[in-house]
């Protein structure tokens, strides 16, 4: 089981969320790949901690549907299933709806809504040149400062880890970004700054609805 040995290692975490953290992030970007088994010591060693933070972590991921846990016989990376998409994006475009429709409700500052184009910008100069890693990146950003501005644990811990399964679906080609989401982007600030609720709710769910809709097409 190969591990790197060069990658960042965050800082002001416990050993157990650092663990996490790494362990998911691998799985996310293929470093460990699907149905590869995990040996907990060759974890610990790579990360530096004992084992019971890694066997801690991997309990958390097994929750979460990054890796399947059999007692006594083996822990392995879980399969890619790309049709997943069509599961995880309608749940996670009600949930973004429902955030984006709670923040233009309670009404948002300039500066916010300075970020949130800021942040659109870069993202349209990243879909321009083609580094869709860096776009997914910069999308993820976006969303998760509405989310943040939403206020509602209920609606940011469900959609965190969603947010983690569709990280990993793009790095397995079930999501593709395009230009059109800048232009999505930009309406739903729009509505954001005119405290349009409706508007926010109905655009941000069709952003997330149509890479769905996208896949759908794709393997037909």
């Amino acid at each position: 089981m190969p591990i790197p040995k060069d990658f960042m290692k965050p800082a002001r975490l416990s050993a157990k969320e650092r663990a996490f953290l790494q362990l998911q992030e691998w799985i996310i970007d293929g470093t460990l790949q699907p149905l590869e088994k995990l040996n907990d010591a060759e974890l610990a060693t790579a990360l530096g901690v004992s084992r019971t933070p890694v066997r801690e972590a991997l309990q958390l991921l097994n929750a979460q549907g990054f890796v399947e846990m059999h007692p006594g016989v083996a822990t392995q990376v879980t399969a890619v299933n790309n049709a997943d998409v069509e599961k995880i994006l309608p749940v996670l475009a009600a949930l973004q709806a429902l955030a984006a429709e709670e923040v233009s409700q309670k009404g948002v500052t300039a500066s916010f809504i300075q970020q949130l184009r800021a942040k659109n910008a870069e993202f349209a100069l990243a879909i321009e040149s083609q580094n869709f890693y860096l776009a997914l990146k910069l999308d993820d950003e976006l969303h998760t400062l509405i989310i943040q501005e939403a206020e509602n644990e209920y609606i940011a811990n469900p959609v965190s880890n969603f947010q983690a399964h569709v990280r990993r679906l793009f790095f397995h080609n079930s999501i593709i970004l395009t230009a059109q989401s800048v232009v999505e982007h930009e309406k739903l600030i729009a509505s954001l700054e005119a405290q349009d609720a409706e508007t926010a709710h109905a655009i941000t769910k069709q952003n997330w609805v149509r890479a769905t809709e996208e896949y759908a097409s794709r393997t037909k």
